[in-house]
C-alpha cells in the first residue's frame, strides 16, 4: 500500500490556524451588565467567561469535523498514541529538535485524532517527538486533527515512522509486534511498515523470540541489522538463555554501554556457552533400562525425545508429565548453581 494513498488529505495546502484560546466572536445577544462587584458581579462575569469558551469550543468542533484545519493545542490535551513506535529516544538528536523548534518554531504539525475514550483530549498518531519537544519549551502544539479508526490511526503512524531513517529494524519488529499482540491482522502490519509479508514474518519471529527485558535492555541498536538480530533471536531458543540475558545486561559496566555495544556483548557472552555446553556435558544415551522398563532416547538440537517401554509405560509417563514442574525447577536450580561456581 503506498504511503501516499493513506496519508492523502491529511494535511490541507491552505488550513486554517485556529487556536483553541481564541475569544469567541461577538455575536448579537444582548447582554446585561452588572455595575455591581459583589458575589452577583462574580458569578454572572464567570457565566459569561464559560459561556463564550463554549461558543469557541463549538466553532473548533465544527472546524475540526471538516478535517481542513491546523489548530494549536496545549501539551497537556494530548496523549501519546496507544502503541509505542520508540524504544528510547537519542538524547542528543532530541536536544537538537528542541533547539530548532526553540529558533524557527515547529515547521510541520503533527497528527492527532479526537481521544477514542477521553473527550476533549487527543492521541497522537506521528509527531512524538515534536509534542514532547513543544511540552519541554512551554510553546502549543501544532497539530492536524483527523478522525481516524484505530486501523488507519497505526497506519498512518507506522508508515510515517517507516519514512524515517532514524528508526532501527528492532523499533520497527517491536511496533510489528505490539500490533500483532493488538489482534491487527497481517495486512494492516504490512501497510503499516510498508513491509511485504516475509519481511513482517522475520520482524514478529524476533520480537516473539527474544524477551522483551532483553530487548529493552539492549536498546534501539540503530547499526544492527535484521540477520543479526535473528541470529541472536535463535539463542533464546534455549530457555536457560533469557536469565543469563538479563544478568548480563543489568551489570552497570553493560548498562553504561552504547546499545550496538550491548548487542555485541551479550551476543558473545551467549556463545560462550555453547562450548561448555558441549565439553562439561554428558552426552544423552542412546537407551535407558531398569529392571522392568525401557527407553529409547533420542537428542538432536532443539528436540529431545524419550519413548517409554513398559508394560506401565503409559502410567509411568503421566507420573513424569504430573512431576515436570519440579524436574524443571530442579533443572534450573542446578543450572544456577554450575553459572554461580
Amino acid at each position: 500500500m503506498a504511503r501516499k494513498n493513506v496519508l492523502s488529505n491529511l494535511m490541507a495546502p491552505a488550513a486554517e490556524k485556529l487556536t483553541p484560546v481564541n475569544p469567541a466572536p461577538e455575536d448579537h445577544r444582548q447582554h446585561v451588565t452588572y455595575k455591581g462587584i459583589g458575589a452577583l458581579g462574580a458569578v454572572t462575569r464567570s457565566i459569561d467567561a464559560l459561556a463564550a469558551k463554549a461558543d469557541a469550543a463549538k466553532e473548533i468542533e465544527a472546524k475540526l469535523t471538516a478535517g481542513e484545519v491546523v489548530i494549536e493545542l496545549e501539551p497537556d490535551e494530548i496523549e501519546d498514541s496507544f502503541v509505542s513506535d520508540r524504544l528510547a529516544h537519542s538524547d542528543q538528536q532530541f536536544q537538537e529538535l528542541v533547539e530548532a523548534m526553540r529558533l524557527r518554531g515547529q515547521d510541520s504539525p503533527i497528527l492527532v485524532r479526537p481521544h477514542p475514550a477521553k473527550p476533549g483530549l487527543y492521541q497522537i498518531a506521528f509527531g512524538h517527538r515534536r509534542a514532547k519537544a513543544a511540552r519541554l519549551l512551554g510553546r502549543p502544539v501544532r497539530a492536524v486533527v483527523k478522525a481516524l479508526t484505530d486501523r488507519d490511526h497505526v497506519i498512518a503512524q507506522g508508515q510515517e515512522n517507516s519514512a524515517r531513517a532514524d528508526l532501527s529494524f528492532l523499533e520497527r519488529a517491536t511496533f510489528a509486534g505490539e500490533l500483532e499482540a493488538r489482534g491487527f491482522d497481517r495486512e494492516t502490519i504490512m501497510a503499516a511498515l510498508s513491509a511485504d509479508k516475509t519481511t513482517v514474518s522475520k520482524m514478529l519471529s524476533v520480537v516473539n523470540r527474544i524477551p522483551r527485558a532483553v530487548r529493552a535492555g539492549i536498546g534501539p541498536a540503530l547499526a544492527i541489522g535484521r540477520d543479526r538480530w535473528h541470529e541472536l533471536a535463535t539463542r533464546f531458543d534455549e530457555a536457560a538463555n533469557e536469565d543469563r540475558a538479563v544478568e548480563f545486561l543489568s551489570r552497570e559496566r553493560i548498562k553504561a554501554r552504547a546499545p550496538e555495544e550491548r548487542f555485541n556483548l551479550l551476543a558473545g557472552h551467549l556463545a560462550k556457552g555453547d562450548a561448555p555446553a558441549s565439553t562439561h556435558h554428558k552426552p544423552a544415551p542412546a537407551t535407558w533400562e531398569r529392571k522392568d522398563v525401557k527407553a529409547s532416547i533420542k537428542a538432536g538440537g532443539r528436540q529431545y525425545t524419550i519413548a517409554l517401554k513398559a508394560a506401565e509405560a503409559a502410567a509411568f509417563g503421566a507420573y513424569i508429565t504430573r512431576n515436570l514442574d519440579s524436574l524443571y525447577e530442579a533443572f534450573r536450580a542446578e543450572n544456577q548453581k554450575k553459572s554461580g561456581d
